[in-house]
């Protein structure tokens, strides 16, 4: 029954994606030839992106790069703001909400705070030019999710794959996840990164990856994974505890709640621990309504355990807090799990010396 469904999908799907695919063909044709114009600027530009759809980790990716700069760059980071419910070019503004930037880019403006500026716009060109008429001082813009945002020539192009779903074992939209041909990252990538990578990587691993994407020359092959941090309130007023999930027990329930791309990273590290996981899903940039909150509730309610806690991811906790439906008597038992970068193996020097020197020119 499976395989018929899935031959179906093929017969069904695959014109469909042919298609897709010669639009993105030529579309990328009329960039390389200079029908489209592509805008340089004379400041550095770091593009982080992918050609799948979602999942790849590029926010967590994006902080860990934007923390290696800003200490020596004014950086700034712009974004198209992905479900906000405004238009156009809107700065980061300290009472501002995932509605009016996005979550990603607000998670990353509740992070750095002034360090950085952070800004959204459909437009990058635009934005790259409002964001230096705002502050002379800008000397580093890092654009998240922008590799096929081709209307800026970018200084660096970063691009992200996931270990369990490399882009060469993909296919187009809709058959498969991807955005754009795979043959893309050897034309435009200067470094692809294989995010969200196994504690126990082998160097096969690392052998076939390297085979199988066949870089060129001077063209970077990286390797991440996730660590996971403390937990931490998603409602620091209501709470009244930090949580261990070390001291947990099996008379414990986690209700895990993702509205991600990927949350299986996530409900694996969660089912490391000794209680019992259930788990919500729901579609990736999820705005959760009064229903959905509503099952929450009575999905909490009806968990068994000596402790019951709600533990969420980062992006969907900035949706989360500014939610008006949750209810505050369930605000002091939700919180979110912080996820760390960190390059294989052994490898986060490596990177950091290659940016650097990308970035000043030198390699």
């Amino acid at each position: 029954m499976k395989e018929s469904l899935r031959i179906m999908k093929e017969i069904v799907l695959t014109p469909i994606s042919m298609i897709y695919g010669g639009v993105t063909y030529v579309r990328n044709k009329l960039f390389d030839y200079g029908i489209l114009k592509a805008t340089s600027f004379n400041i550095p530009v770091i593009s982080i992106g992918n050609i799948a759809a979602g999942g790849t980790g590029k926010t967590p990716h994006t902080e860990f790069i934007i923390s290696l700069l800003c200490s020596t760059y004014n950086v700034a980071m712009l974004s198209r703001g992905y479900k906000r419910k405004t238009s156009g070019f809107v700065m980061a503004f300290p009472n501002c909400t995932p509605y009016d930037i996005g979550d990603e880019a607000y998670q990353i403006y509740q992070k750095f705070g002034d360090r950085i500026k952070v800004a959204v716009c459909e437009s990058r060109v635009k934005g790259i030019n409002k964001l230096r008429e705002i502050d002379s001082k800008i000397n580093l813009i890092v654009l998240d999710d922008a590799f096929q945002h081709r209307y800026v020539r970018p200084s660096l192009s970063i691009v992200l794959t996931e270990y369990s779903h490399p882009f060469y074992d993909d296919k187009m939209l809709p058959l498969g996840r991807l955005r754009e041909s795979k043959h893309s990252i050897k034309e435009r990538a200067d470094a692809v990164i294989i995010t969200k990578c196994p504690e126990d990587i082998k160097p096969v691993d690392f052998r076939i990856f390297k085979k199988r994407l066949s870089l060129f020359s001077y063209q970077k092959l990286y390797f991440s994974k996730y660590t996971y941090g403390s937990l931490n309130p998603v409602f620091p007023d209501a709470s009244k505890y930090i949580p261990m999930l070390e001291i947990f027990t099996e008379k414990d329930t986690i209700l895990a709640i993702t509205g991600i791309a990927n949350p299986i990273p996530l409900i694996k590290h969660l089912k490391q621990y000794k209680p019992t996981v259930k788990v919500m899903h729901f579609p990736d940039h999820h705005n959760f309504s009064r229903n959905d909150i509503n099952d929450i509730v009575e999905v909490y309610n009806t968990l068994k355990g000596r402790y019951k806690i709600i533990i969420t991811t980062e992006k969907d906790a900035v949706r989360i807090a500014n939610n008006p439906y949750f209810p505050y008597e369930l605000k002091q038992h939700i919180f979110y799990q912080p996820i760390n970068v960190e390059f294989l193996p052994y490898d986060t020097e490596s990177f950091n010396e290659w940016l650097s020197k990308r970035i000043e020119g030198k390699d």
